[in-house]
């Protein structure tokens, strides 16, 4: 890319998501609920979160489309809600995969991660359980890209800074 022609970073993909999951219970709120939670109290009591910030974040979260609010009503009990991921909030596990790696490989406990993803097959007779990883490919299929061997180029939506 030129060097005198920068890019706008106003319209960043990377700064819009953070926007609506880069505060930190966002995140582990979408963890938790891909791993089953889906009731209030299942995601309090397991992140140890306060109910008013847990309410918050639950709100912006179904705002921005990562997660739908559906209702539900116990016998005699007034009505609440389940949380159930979108499409959207299912499209965030590949990023939660990758900040898991990036932290056991760098953050982990001296005996090693606390969790391992693991391939499993619903429905099929025998699973095969090997740790899951992820990987950069390019669409032409050249698989298992180093850091070193991509970059940014503008995209159509680019937007260039006027030079002054």
């Amino acid at each position: 890319m030129d060097p005198d022609r920068r890019i706008d970073t106003a319209n960043c993909s990377v700064a819009r998501a953070l926007s609506v999951v880069g505060e930190r219970w966002s995140l582990l709120i979408v963890r938790e609920a891909i791993d089953g939670a889906t009731r209030f109290n299942d995601f309090r009591d397991r992140l140890g979160i306060a109910s008013n910030l847990l309410s918050a974040r639950l709100d912006s979260l179904v705002e921005t489309g990562v997660l739908q609010r559906i209702p539900y009503q116990e016998p005699g009990s007034r009505q609440r809600y389940e949380y159930r991921l979108t499409e959207r909030g299912l499209d965030l596990r590949p990023t939660l995969v990758a900040l898991l790696e990036w932290g056991d490989k760098y953050l982990a406990d001296p005996q090693g991660p606390s969790v391992v993803i693991r391939h499993h097959t619903p429905g099929a007779d025998h699973d095969c359980e090997a740790p899951v990883r992820l990987f950069l490919e390019c669409a032409a299929g050249h698989a298992h890209l180093p850091p070193s061997a991509i970059h940014r180029t503008p995209g159509p939506g680019a937007q260039f800074v006027k030079s002054s």
